[in-house]
């Protein structure tokens, strides 16, 4: 018995992409938010972050995750043109380094890496890179660099060890990725809201609303109140 069409979305990067999957990622969100999507033509969705380890200072030794700036470029213009080439029913978007707490970074992660050379500032230079690589190619871009220090406390509770994203920073990121697709002209559209659901009908066993009249179909992705599912 073959089920419905899902739609089909690709996260490709360093670990802010692996760890978006871990609990209340903005991976998970998404996951959760499309889990009950029919798309009878599939759409796809590629999703790419790096830049945050390419920004980190060259080490004396040479060995380190580095990646000078125009190596960078090129390297991000590379992935960019090979998924254009793959369809063109594929859509990217492209996540800018988000800011770091150096601090916290240095506090959590030197007694296992070491000295790390790594600055907010490095990561906001290679951020305004990929974002101007972006507008050049026609690529839809996240400034997470700017997105997530518009919280005022965003060094206090986006990140757990001062590179990886919180709870907190990860909301971040699904809201803007979320603002994207619903804002995005693409056709079809990649917004959640705007597929259909599957058993999206009413049912005698669906729970009641606060005020005992409506009722809430669970079929509905955000029936949890999901802040970033909009």
């Amino acid at each position: 018995m073959v089920g419905p069409v899902r739609p089909q979305f690709v996260l490709f990067g360093s670990s802010i992409v692996e760890l978006s999957y871990s609990c209340e990622g903005w991976g998970a969100t998404l996951a959760n938010l499309y889990a009950r999507k029919n798309a009878s033509d599939q759409p796809s969705l590629v999703i790419v972050y790096f830049g945050g380890n390419d920004s980190m200072h060259p080490h004396p030794t040479a060995h380190s995750p580095h990646v000078p700036l125009q190596e960078y470029i090129e390297n991000m213009r590379k992935i960019a043109i090979h998924l254009k080439s793959l369809s063109k029913k594929t859509r990217l978007i492209f996540l800018s380094s988000p800011p770091i707490n150096e601090v916290q970074m240095h506090e959590m992660l030197s007694d296992l890496l070491g000295p790390l050379k790594r600055t907010n500032e490095s990561c906001r230079i290679y951020s305004e890179a990929c974002l101007e690589l972006c507008r050049e190619m026609n690529v839809k871009a996240i400034d997470l660099w700017s997105a997530v220090q518009q919280r005022h406390d965003w060094s206090d509770v986006c990140f757990t060890d001062g590179i990886h994203l919180s709870h907190e920073g990860n909301k971040i990121v699904a809201k803007e990725i979320l603002k994207v697709l619903r804002e995005a002209d693409w056709e079809p559209s990649l917004h959640w809201n705007s597929m259909p659901t599957e058993f999206a009908e009413d049912s005698l066993y669906d729970p009641n609303g606060v005020d005992e009249e409506s009722i809430i179909n669970v079929s509905n992705g955000n029936f949890q109140g999901n802040s970033q599912s909009k």
